[in-house]
């Protein structure tokens, strides 16, 4: 019989959860639907979304990411569910602060407010796709070099150093991939709708959208590579390392429509980060 329970042999950080393969994909076919549902359902056409929308998916988002620990509790115990909360609540809390970097992005691109959803939508995909690769990786080097996780620990308090002196900036002139497609591919300055692609003089030609879009999944990736070690520090367990990552960053799209108006009231948010992961990295 399939099991969700927790084995009799555990890392230093907690039981590790057995689960069957079809868990995985079950739970993975259940994101992509929700994805799709929010996608097609409630936002087939452009319009702003409203605080009452946004207010209402992020309280979706958020309870089943509570719920799902509640799961945990009662199929796998005490201590699973423990380390599910701490890094979901992590993952949410850097996410949150990754927001800062988006209105910065969408401000330089100077993209309409009810085109952004598009772009967070698919930097959303991306996000999911970049921690799972991530996240195979950091299990794979952990089972293999156990000495990696002091690594990750000196990855965490660095980043919590840069965190706190470093202000956030961007300079998409300066990426290197964004040269390099601009270098090579036709682009345009004309928005078309929600339209990543457009057609121009008689040729299809990328929209500014689609560069946005671009370089949001450059960032992603460094998401990807501050937030895989803060979990990796609290948890072992590649179930509630990528449950609790999925769950964090599924309501992130909600959570920015709802808080786009005001991120200057968060100014200090990234300095209690930065309390949190030194405390992680040094543990």
């Amino acid at each position: 019989m399939p099991t969700l329970a927790a084995e009799s042999t555990s890392t230093s950080n907690g039981p590790i959860i057995e689960v069957d393969w079809w868990v995985y994909a079950v739970f993975l076919a259940f994101v992509i639907t929700m994805l799709l549902v929010d996608l097609k359902l409630f936002h087939r056409h452009e319009h702003e979304p409203l605080f009452r929308e946004s207010l209402l998916w992020a309280i979706v988002w958020i309870g089943l990411g509570l719920t799902f620990g509640v799961g945990l509790l009662v199929f796998a115990g005490g201590p699973a569910a423990g380390e599910y909360y701490a890094g979901f609540l992590i993952e949410k809390a850097l996410s949150v602060d990754n927001m800062f970097v988006f209105v910065l992005i969408f401000s330089y691109f100077r993209v309409p407010f009810m085109y952004q959803h598009q772009v967070l939508f698919f930097g959303i995909l991306g996000a999911l796709v970049f921690r799972g690769i991530f996240i195979a990786a950091g299990v794979a080097l952990i089972n293999n070099f156990e000495w990696i996780i002091y690594v990750f620990g000196a990855f965490l308090i660095w980043t919590a150093f840069r965190m706190v002196r470093n202000s956030q900036e961007v300079h998409p002139q300066n990426n290197p991939v964004l040269m390099f497609f601009e270098r090579r591919f036709p682009t345009t300055t004309r928005y078309d709708g929600q339209r990543l692609f457009t057609i121009e003089n008689g040729r299809r030609v990328a929209s500014p959208l689609f560069v946005c879009l671009l370089f949001v999944e450059m960032t992603d990736i460094v998401f990807a590579v501050d937030s895989i070690p803060a979990i990796f520090a609290i948890t072992r367990d590649p179930f509630i390392v990528l449950t609790s990552n999925v769950f964090a960053i599924l309501g992130l799209r909600a959570l920015y429509f709802l808080l786009a108006g005001s991120m200057d009231r968060f100014h200090l948010l990234k300095y209690g980060l930065a309390v949190v992961l030194g405390f992680v990295g040094m543990k």
